[in-house]
């Protein structure tokens, strides 16, 4: 199939992001991905954890790109998309032991984001994972000039813009940022975990 959306990005970033679940998912049987995009992380994240259903989702308008990856590519773990859309449908709890996000927190508005914080934590049972991927600030500073510029332009484009790790935090009190990795493009991958 030649007509698959694609993200350069994606393909850049997925070996990283994959070194830092196979970790954090050891122990996870069944992960959510918020926002699966093109699909391309879902389909190689479920091949190399065979021990997860990767469940993905995303809005109903990219479900059509994530089922042309998983035709192609897709193994039995990597389950066909839900719809889900923050401020729209609800994260189901209990049914998840492990959540992962990539690139979503600053496209969102500030409210969105906020309630993925808070469905993310009321989900998660105790001793789930939350795996969130992506640009973010640190006590207010950018770590890179870059980044800074690319906060402007989404912010003149309409979206939301970087979220500030305090910010997640007080959002989401149930949950512990236990893990902070510096990724590749000055992005970071947190590692939260639900409190017992």
């Amino acid at each position: 199939m030649t007509d698959k959306p694609f993200s350069q990005a994606c393909e850049n970033n997925k070996r990283p992001i994959l070194e830092i679940l196979r970790e954090a998912f050891a122990t996870c049987t069944r992960v959510l991905e918020v926002g699966s995009g093109t699909g391309q992380h879902a389909v190689y994240m479920a091949a190399q954890l065979p021990h997860v259903q990767w469940q993905t989702s995303d809005q109903p308008a990219y479900h059509e790109g994530i089922r042309a990856w998983q035709q192609e590519l897709g193994t039995d773990n990597c389950l066909p998309p839900r719809a889900l859309t923050i401020g729209q449908d609800v994260i189901p709890a209990a049914e998840f032991d492990g959540i992962f996000t990539a690139n979503t927190a600053h496209i969102m508005q500030k409210h969105e984001a906020k309630l993925l914080m808070q469905q993310v934590s009321a989900a998660l049972p105790a001793g789930g994972v939350f795996c969130q991927y992506g640009p973010f600030t640190r006590q207010g500073e950018f770590n890179s000039t870059s980044n800074r510029e690319f906060h402007a332009s989404l912010i003149a484009r309409g979206y939301g813009g970087y979220r500030d790790l305090d910010e997640l935090q007080q959002w989401a009190p149930a949950l512990t940022l236990t893990q902070l990795h510096t990724m590749p493009a000055n992005n970071l991958m947190l590692v939260w975990h639900k409190h017992s």
